[in-house]
């Protein structure tokens, strides 16, 4: 709360899930391990070939968490809320595990 009351711009409270990126061998590899990260819950998972037939595979999660709590110095939301929003981001991160 002392950094925000101190802040003189915009402030965003951010959560950022786990990301694990594997680099596969065949597209066959990378096509199983999206579908199990798929069936694992991991809903932004994703593959990417790259120019040069490098195939990379994104596990990602969608427990993403960004609210601005502050706009040009001013607070735009209260201590509670703000207790409120660590409470869920903690839930988040014991969910990455």
């Amino acid at each position: 709360m002392t950094a925000l009351e101190k802040a003189t711009g915009d402030v965003v409270f951010k959560f950022e899930p786990f990301v694990l990126h594997v680099l596969c061998q065949e597209l066959q590899d990378a096509q199983l391990l999206h579908s199990v990260a798929i069936d694992s819950g991991f809903r932004n998972s994703g593959i990417t070939v790259g120019k040069g037939g490098k195939i990379m595979m994104a596990v990602r999660s969608t427990h993403c968490l960004e609210v601005p709590l502050s706009h040009e110095g001013k607070l735009m939301v209260s201590e509670e809320y703000i207790e409120f929003l660590i409470h869920v981001a903690n839930q988040k991160m014991e969910e990455n595990a």
